[in-house]
């Protein structure tokens, strides 16, 4: 029988930003790339990058790379060009740069 040392499962987290993340992610996945979604997709994937749970979400984030076409690299070139020509978050309320 596993015990939560062996069973990675039972190791799973669940992350304090889920919820709103959860939001996040279906609406890239029902949307086109903008420089808005792709700076969250960004921000999704190093939330999420090695963290111990969220897998439906981890799922999701590979799913909208694949779909948008992008590697990892791509991803974080596009948006880097993204910030630096533009404050894409500013004028968005609540909705600020969060990257914990």
């Amino acid at each position: 029988m596993a015990d939560a040392k062996t069973d990675p499962k039972k190791q799973d987290q669940q992350h304090p930003q889920w919820r709103s993340d959860r939001q996040t992610i279906n609406q890239l996945l029902e949307s086109e790339p903008t420089d808005y979604g792709l700076c969250e997709l960004a921000r999704m994937r190093i939330r999420y990058d090695g963290f111990p749970g969220a897998r439906d979400i981890q799922a999701d984030i590979a799913k909208a790379m694949s779909r948008w076409q992008l590697t990892e690299a791509e991803l974080y070139a596009r948006t880097q060009q993204i910030h630096q020509q533009a404050q894409v978050y500013k004028g968005r309320g609540s909705q600020r740069e969060d990257w914990s």
